[in-house]
Order: C-alpha cells, then sequence, then structure tokens
C-alpha cells in the first residue's frame, strides 16, 4: 500500500511541475476513484507535506548534492528524492532512513532512466548522513 502511495505521490508532485495552478483537490478528482482510501490518505500526506516544507527539502538535497543543482535534476528524479527526504524528515509519521531510501531506488528503477536508481541512491544516502552529523 505505502508503495502504491509513493508512486502516486510522484505522480502528483510530477504533474503539479508542470501545471502548477492545479489543486491537489482537482487532481485528486483524477485518481480518487481508482485507489483505495489508505492509498489515497498516505499519498495526500506525502504531497502536502512535500509542498509545505519543499524549501527546507530542496535545501537538505542541495546540501547532499555536489554536483547537481536541484532544479537541474530530472524532475522523476528531483521528486523522488524529494519524497524520500519529506518521508524520513516531515511527515507526521517518519519512516526509517533505510526503508525510505530503498523504497526511493526502487521507485526510481521503475520510473527514471537507467542512472537513476543510483542518483536517487547517491542523493538520498548523503541527506541521510548529514542528517546524522
Amino acid at each position: 500500500m505505502r508503495r502504491q502511495s509513493r508512486e502516486l505521490a510522484l505522480q502528483i508532485l510530477f504533474q503539479t511541475e508542470f501545471a502548477p495552478q492545479m489543486s491537489l483537490s482537482d487532481l485528486a478528482t483524477v485518481f480518487d476513484k481508482n485507489f483505495e482510501e489508505a492509498v489515497l490518505k498516505y499519498t495526500y500526506d506525502i504531497v502536502r507535506a512535500v509542498q509545505a516544507n519543499k524549501e527546507k527539502i530542496d535545501a537538505k538535497i542541495q546540501e547532499a548534492s555536489r554536483h547537481w543543482k536541484v532544479d537541474r535534476m530530472a524532475s522523476v528524479d528531483r521528486n523522488i528524492i524529494r519524497i524520500a527526504v519529506c518521508e524520513i524528515l516531515f511527515t507526521s509519521e517518519l519512516i526509517e532512513p533505510k526503508i525510505a531510501m530503498n523504497e526511493a531506488i526502487e521507485i526510481a528503477k521503475q520510473y527514471g532512466t537507467q542512472e537513476a536508481a543510483s542518483f536517487v541512491n547517491g542523493i538520498v544516502d548523503q541527506v541521510i548522513r548529514n542528517e546524522r552529523r
């Protein structure tokens, strides 16, 4: 169920980058019919937390990324990383860092390019390391 929520959150966050005028409730009407209530609830928790903490999340990502500016990352990769960082640091029910990282890697394998999984792994791992300092 959580994987489905993360994948749906990725799709919504990706969509909002290209159509920022669409509200979460507009997007919800597209998806509400196709998913269980528990999946949608966690999806919306993630999306709201990412949107509410986007600047902080992006700052954590930027600090972890030596060679890439956040806005220059592929949109799919950027949003997968945002979800993982958000789940580790900003959701109401924080996720164990290694679980969030593993989920991000698996989603990157499915939705990203061939290099996406290792890129996502590297950035999320560095965010985790930075948080432990």
